[in-house]
């Protein structure tokens, strides 16, 4: 009897899921709205989602392009050093650095934000190595650091991270984050940074080599991003595994997207990558200027594609078909609603010739389907949450 309530000790122990509260929040964009400079924003900055992606398509040699992050929502709190100090970070599947704002950076932008302060951290580690994070009209510079990283429960030591030194752009004052907390592969991590989830797995931290992500269509709580575990109550039925195509972004291989039963893009397979720091839905402009006339949106002088309230109950779902399996977006889904009225949740980008078709499924489809990034075995898990 003594030896089973030591096993099922030791079971339990084993599989402790480490939880961490994402909030949902007003985006740049609704920021910039509010402050009446969204035009002005959009005429001076060429937003092309692509460029997070592709270099070849930013503005400058980049990895990380901010304007990507104007309709980002979801935020979750890390502490860094010992005692912790508090930011509100950005858990990103398509990037891989951690970084935050210091106080060494003397930009508008950092004033208005958390900054670490490394003497007051008594384990904090300094490094001679800077870090270049692209904005698309400047980038974030810096230079990187060795700390603990408190993670929903996970004391993440020795963890490599960046410091902001200059975080040029007067708009990044109203960016609604501090920083952000790469979740992608260390392939296409900037300066070679071992990214956050590698160093926890590497200290054996957890579990499971694997992170799974629950987006709550509730605008206060709910949301949350758990490390090493999955918590089959936040879906219905069972996990499908897609196999990913590369190992660098979550990228997978859609089968085609359809609407009413037609193919409206993708007919002979496309690429996707699974992206919780992109909120929209993302795709070629051709693709999505089809879809936006499909749904009868049309372009505002905010750049956004307004649609109809009253139209949404008459809309088709469109299908997303993945490894033979249907993953149906309503058009509650699609469309977002706010006081303000009803805009399309999709957005086009211009990719480069070489790239093929390639899709972002950002927070909107994410928010539908319970996702599993597998890292044991390079592989997403999706399920229709509960």
């Amino acid at each position: 009897m003594k030896w089973l309530l030591l096993l099922s000790v030791v079971a339990l122990s084993e599989c402790v899921l480490y939880k961490v509260p994402l909030v949902r929040k007003q985006s740049m964009r609704q920021k910039l709205i509010q402050h009446g400079l969204l035009e002005d924003f959009l005429k001076t900055h060429n937003f092309n989602p692509a460029s997070k992606y592709f270099k070849e398509v930013a503005d400058l040699a980049a990895t990380q392009p901010l304007e990507n992050y104007m309709d980002m929502e979801y935020f979750g709190t890390i502490g860094i050093g010992t005692p912790p100090q508090e930011f509100n970070v950005i858990f990103d599947t398509g990037s891989s650095n951690l970084w935050v704002p210091s106080v060494y950076c003397s930009s508008p932008a950092c004033s208005n934000h958390n900054r670490f302060n490394p003497q007051q951290s008594s384990t904090y580690q300094a490094t001679s190595q800077t870090v270049s994070v692209a904005y698309g009209t400047g980038s974030m510079t810096g230079i990187l650091g060795y700390d603990t990283v408190q993670v929903g429960g996970i004391a993440d030591t020795n963890q490599i991270f960046g410091l902001s030194e200059t975080e040029p752009g007067s708009f990044l004052y109203y960016a609604p984050f501090d920083g952000i907390l790469g979740l992608a592969y260390p392939s296409i991590a900037a300066s070679g940074a071992t990214p956050v989830f590698d160093n926890i797995w590497d200290q054996g931290l957890i579990s499971q080599d694997l992170f799974s992500v629950y987006l709550s269509s509730n605008d206060q709580s709910g949301s949350v991003v758990m490390f090493g575990g999955i918590d089959s109550s936040y879906y219905t039925g069972n996990l499908n595994w897609v196999p990913l195509s590369s190992e660098t972004y979550w990228q997978i291989t859609v089968d085609s997207i359809t609407m009413n039963g037609q193919a409206i893009a993708c007919s002979g397979g496309c690429q996707a990558i699974v992206d919780t720091g992109t909120s929209l839905l993302a795709g070629p402009t051709n693709a999505i200027a089809n879809i936006q006339s499909y749904i009868g949106a049309s372009q505002t002088s905010n750049g956004q594609m307004a649609v109809s309230c009253s139209a949404i109950s008459s809309l088709p779902n469109i299908v997303f078909t993945i490894n033979g399996i249907q993953y149906p977006l309503p058009p509650s889904a699609y469309i977002l609603q706010s006081q303000q009225g009803c805009v399309s949740g999709f957005q086009g980008m211009n990719l480069p010739t070489a790239s093929g078709e390639l899709w972002i499924l950002g927070d909107i489809f994410i928010r539908q389907y319970f996702t599993v990034f597998d890292r044991g075995n390079n592989r997403v898990g999706l399920a229709p949450v509960a």
